[in-house]
C-alpha cells in the first residue's frame, strides 16, 4: 500500500486532528489546501465529519477519490485521540485507505517554520503538573524531531536546541508552565501554533508518505506518551 503512493507524485491526502482543543480537516489536492478549523474543545465528535465534508465539496471530491488519511496520533488528551482514531478508522475501512499518523507536537512545529522559525520547541499542558515536549528544527522546511517526544515534569525539560539561535516556543504547556520561558534566553513565543492543525500535518505527511510510512488503517498507532498506569491514579481515567 505505502509502496503505491510513493510512486503516485501528488497523491490527494484528507487529514484530520483533534487530539487537543482544536478540532481541524484539510484536504491537499493538486497542490491546493482546503481546511476548516474550530476551538471546540468539547464539539469535536460532532463537528470533525461535517468539516471532512466541507472540504471534499471544496475541492468537488469524494472519499473515495482520496489516497491517504493522515490523522493526529498524539500526544494530547485521551478523549481527543480516540475520537481521532476512531473516526481516521471510520473512514479508512470503508474505502481501504492508507493512513499515516502524525505527532501533535511536531503539527505545532510545523506551523511555526512555516512562519519562519528554524528551531521550535513545543509544549502541551499534560495536566497533573506534567507537559507533553517535542523539539524540532526546519529541515527542508518541514519539522524534523530532535531527540524523543516525551511527558515530564516542566522541570525535566532540557534544551536540545542551539542557544545561539532563537528558539521558537509553542502550546499550551508554556501557559501551564511559564518556567519553560527560561529554558534559552533567546526564546520567543509563536501565538499561531499554540494548537496543532490538520492543514500543518499536510506538510509533514507528504514527507512521510514519501518515505514509505503509510500503513494499513489496522496498523493505525496512536501515541499516548503517557502511560495507563499513571491515568489510573485519577477516578475514572481507566
Amino acid at each position: 500500500m505505502s509502496s503505491d503512493l510513493m510512486l503516485k507524485n501528488n497523491p490527494i491526502i484528507l487529514a484530520l486532528d483533534t487530539c487537543t482543543e482544536s478540532c481541524s480537516a484539510a484536504l491537499l489536492v493538486n497542490g491546493q489546501v482546503y481546511a476548516q478549523q474550530a476551538d471546540a474543545p468539547r464539539e469535536h465528535s460532532q463537528r470533525l465529519l461535517p468539516m471532512v465534508q466541507t472540504v471534499l465539496q471544496q475541492a468537488n471530491i469524494t472519499l473515495a477519490d482520496v489516497d491517504v488519511i493522515a490523522y493526529g496520533r498524539g500526544p494530547g488528551s485521551f478523549t481527543g485521540i480516540r475520537i481521532c482514531t476512531s473516526m481516521t478508522q471510520g473512514l479508512a475501512l470503508g474505502q481501504d485507505i492508507p493512513v499515516v499518523g502524525i505527532s501533535t507536537l511536531a503539527a505545532m512545529a510545523q506551523i511555526a517554520i512555516d512562519a519562519g522559525s528554524s528551531q521550535v520547541i513545543a509544549a502541551i499542558d499534560a495536566r497533573m503538573g506534567e507537559v507533553y515536549s517535542g523539539q524540532y528544527v526546519s529541515k527542508q522546511g518541514v519539522a524534523t524531531l530532535v531527540a524523543a517526544e516525551q511527558v515530564s515534569v516542566p522541570q525535566d525539560v532540557v534544551l536540545q536546541l542551539s542557544e545561539q539561535q532563537t528558539v521558537s516556543g509553542c502550546g499550551t504547556g508554556f501557559d501551564a508552565y511559564p518556567e519553560l520561558l527560561t529554558l534559552t534566553a533567546n526564546i520567543e513565543m509563536v501565538p499561531s501554533a499554540k494548537f496543532p492543525t490538520a492543514a500543518a500535518m499536510i506538510t509533514i505527511a507528504k514527507k512521510a508518505i514519501a518515505n514509505g510510512e503509510a500503513t494499513s488503517v489496522d496498523e493505525l498507532s496512536p501515541v499516548y506518551l503517557r502511560d495507563t498506569v499513571t491515568w489510573k491514579k485519577l477516578p475514572g481515567r481507566e
